[in-house]
């Protein structure tokens, strides 16, 4: 049995937001040929994810510095105790899926917040005298992205998202893009169609 954790990066439903339209296909294809598999989701606008602000790195140094967890104010500890969490469910899966739109050429704030919590020196990564070393390999990770105009993948948030997969050592990022509809909206269906297709015939073999 494998574990699956889908991470839900869109305010939206599937009835209102084509990246979470897409998702939907996906897993239903998935959940065809892995009855067995574990799936987690998370949806980091209904999940509390902490952003890195003054409480969270004020409490990483007085940890660092040697003070105990239980000193820590109870904002502290709740917001190191989540970000902790967020990064032992990554390590404990052993296939990503993440939904999101492309927003100002870049992925949501929210987005960003978990992505901080997976890319963590010493469980994600590590600095070496070659330079920094991936630790989370032996992952895959699939990338789906809906953009009203046409990019093939060439857009700030795609390369980051695969860019920070790559970094801490994960290779097999597979991505689907969901392209062109705002941009030739009287091939919206042929489009948006495609793109279902693709996403269901991905959860099969994922």
């Amino acid at each position: 049995m494998s574990k699956l954790l889908v991470v839900k990066a869109h305010p939206l439903t599937k009835e209102e937001s084509r990246s979470v339209r897409a998702l939907d296909s996906f897993l239903e294809g998935y959940k065809e040929t892995h009855a067995d598999d574990q799936i987690d989701i998370l949806d980091v606008y209904t999940e509390s994810i902490p952003e890195i602000d003054e409480e969270l790195l004020s409490g990483w140094n007085a940890l660092r510095a040697g003070a105990e967890f239980t000193s820590l104010n109870t904002s502290q500890q709740e917001k190191i105790s989540k970000f902790n969490d967020l990064t032992e469910q990554f390590l404990g899966s052993d296939k990503v899926v993440i939904a999101n739109a492309l927003w100002n050429l870049n992925v949501p704030t929210r987005l960003k917040a978990w992505i901080d919590t997976i890319n963590v020196a010493g469980k994600t990564f590590k600095y070496t005298e070659e330079g920094p070393q991936g630790m989370a390999g032996d992952k895959t990770v699939l990338h789906i992205q809906s953009n009203g105009g046409v990019y093939g993948g060439n857009d700030f948030s795609s390369q980051y998202v695969k860019g920070i997969f790559n970094f801490i050592g994960v290779n097999d990022v597979q991505q689907l893009f969901i392209e062109g509809i705002d941009y030739a909206p009287e091939r919206a269906d042929e489009l948006m169609g495609e793109a279902l297709e693709k996403a269901a015939a991905l959860g099969k073999n994922f």
